[in-house]
């Protein structure tokens, strides 16, 4: 029995023996493999998205100067017409008729200042001569001066009833896009006054202006720029095209924030010698956010996001990992733009940041090369949501960055 005992002790420190001698022989695990690249660098321009609609530099509602029957119209619904172009013609005779009667009453008011005249010449030489009074040739001095101002109040008269005649050819007051008439010959339209009928409307069509809103926040960023000498160029797509391919320049900002929104509204001017563009079309529209710049992209899954800071893992010659906090920027087809906290040189983890469990550790870097997807755009382009104090429906939308 003792024997047995011996025995099974003996069998126990031998299998002990064995495990340990196993786990000395697997030796410590292997480093980590990680995929690391350098960022790529690159010289690029954000710009900030917003959503608007084109309007007309000038909308003018057609409106004769006089009432009268429209005796013809000499255009046709959506002709684009010129300043000064005749529209509608309305009968004139009547206003001939009083043209007449004004020339008729200068012709009075003339007769009576030759009249007065020749009363104060004759009164004058009778004076000298005591045949008349002194009261007599004051009135007739007044007579005269009274004639004379009837004169004046006949041509003006005159050339009233002249400009009622000019009016009854209504002419377009700026060269645009005319929309339908919206009355035709043989009508009675009133005229004359705000309130008279609207006779067709006429929208300018070169240059047009895109309207937006953007957040105070834009609009303190902008100020400081243009005080700096900066531009603001901006680049426009309609809701069916992939490219912005229209340019125009930010040309003016309203005056004052809408409390209520925290907007402020925006305006471009944008050449549409073609026009194609119309008032009321939407669009998307890019403006300048910054001025060109060197920046560090790589790839958004290589950001680690912390409590209160992003860093990226670096790699360092000897193999350790060191995390470095980064001041990010928008994102560029999948890349993000690294303000600052990398080198060009440094070696990025790309992929397998997983697998790095603290600062330090020692890992297998293999060579790896960031890439980044074309967009149909002539520049590359993604989103990142920009910092703002307010929005609304057409507020900012997000912040791009295009390459230079």
């Amino acid at each position: 029995m003792r024997r047995l005992k011996i025995v099974a002790v003996s069998a126990m420190i031998a299998a002990a023996l064995y495990g340990c001698a196993k786990t000395e022989a697997a030796g410590p695990p292997p480093a980590a493999q990680v995929t690391v690249a350098n960022p790529l660098s690159e010289r690029i321009v954000d710009w900030d998205d917003f959503t608007g609609r084109f309007e007309a530099t000038q909308t003018v509602d057609v409106r004769a100067r006089v009432g009268g029957y429209i005796q013809s119209v000499h255009f046709r619904d959506g002709d684009f017409v010129r300043r000064g172009q005749l529209l509608f013609t309305l009968d004139p005779r009547p206003a001939q008729a009083q043209v007449a009667a004004a020339r008729a009453t200068l012709a009075q008011a003339q007769a009576q200042v030759t009249l007065a005249r020749t009363n104060l010449t004759r009164s004058e030489g009778l004076l000298a001569s005591q045949a008349v009074s002194q009261a007599e040739v004051d009135t007739n001095r007044g007579a005269l001066l009274t004639a004379e101002a009837a004169v004046a109040s006949a041509n003006a008269n005159l050339r009233a009833r002249q400009l009622d005649l000019e009016f009854t050819r209504v002419t377009a007051p700026v060269s645009g896009r005319a929309s339908d008439r919206r009355a035709d010959a043989g009508n009675l339209v009133a005229g004359g006054s705000s309130a008279a009928d609207v006779l067709t409307t006429i929208v300018s069509s070169t240059p047009i202006y895109f309207v937006f809103d953007g957040s105070e926040a834009t609009l303190l960023k902008y100020q400081r720029q243009v005080r700096a000498g900066g531009g603001a160029p901006v680049r426009i797509r309609l809701q069916d095209e992939a490219d912005f391919s229209r340019s125009g320049t930010l040309d003016f900002t309203d005056n004052s924030i809408n409390a209520s929104s925290g907007t402020i509204r925006l305006r471009a001017v944008v050449p549409n010698g073609d026009g194609f563009l119309k008032p009321g079309m939407f669009g998307q529209v890019r403006v300048a956010g910054s001025g060109a710049y060197d920046a560090l992209l790589i790839p958004d899954a290589a950001v680690s996001a912390g409590a209160d800071r992003r860093t990226v893992s670096v790699v360092a010659a000897d193999g350790s990992v060191t995390p470095r906090p980064v001041e990010l920027g928008p994102l560029i087809d999948g890349l993000r733009v690294i303000r600052s906290g990398i080198t060009a040189q440094d070696r990025v983890i790309i992929n397998g940041g997983s697998r790095v469990q603290q600062p330090g550790q020692k890992v297998k870097a293999v060579a790896g090369q960031i890439t980044r997807t074309q967009t149909t755009n002539t520049a590359p382009v993604t989103y990142a949501p920009p910092a703002a104090t307010a929005t609304s429906a057409s507020a900012l939308s997000g912040s791009v960055a295009i390459g230079d």
